[in-house]
């Protein structure tokens, strides 16, 4: 199992086109297989910072998840709100292995 944690910079004057996005890419996870486990908007601290958490079964699930999504329709229309919006400034991703009781 492994974890893919996004922290994103976000462009303050679009945090409900940020939210929005969020939005988008949840059941776009899940469709591909994934447990999306939210994206969380700045609250208390710093106001430009935003964090998505998502779970595949493996590495490799998560790989094919993003050849995929490459392709898919609905994947292409979320990443050009993103283009027409511009609502985070950048991004950085890793990976983790959870571990539960």
């Amino acid at each position: 199992m492994v974890t893919c944690y996004l922290r994103y910079i976000l462009n303050p004057a679009r945090l409900k086109e940020f939210e929005h996005y969020g939005r988008l890419w949840i059941p776009l996870v899940e469709k591909f297989g994934g447990n999306h486990h939210g994206y969380f908007m700045p609250s208390e601290g710093a106001s430009n910072v935003a964090l998505a958490l998502f779970t595949f079964p493996s590495l490799a699930a998560y790989e094919e998840y993003r050849t995929k999504a490459a392709s898919d329709p609905e994947c292409q229309a979320a990443m050009r709100y993103y283009e027409e919006t511009q609502c985070f400034l950048s991004y950085e991703r890793s990976f983790f292995r959870p571990v539960f009781d």
